[in-house]
């Protein structure tokens, strides 16, 4: 993982954007790590641009 984030980073995304999402698998299967991008809802952030307050 510290490999794939290194290679993240020198690819220049920004590294505040990424996320490490730790997905609990419980007794049946095993805790599983998955990077992840941080990416914003873009109909969200244009109805914030268009509202009136």
């Amino acid at each position: 993982m510290r490999a794939h984030l290194r290679r993240l980073r020198e690819s220049g995304i920004d590294e505040s954007m990424i996320r490490i999402d730790v997905l609990c698998g419980r007794l049946v299967q095993p805790t599983t790590y998955r990077l992840s991008q941080f990416v914003a809802d873009p109909v969200c952030d244009a109805d914030h641009e268009h509202s009136d307050h």
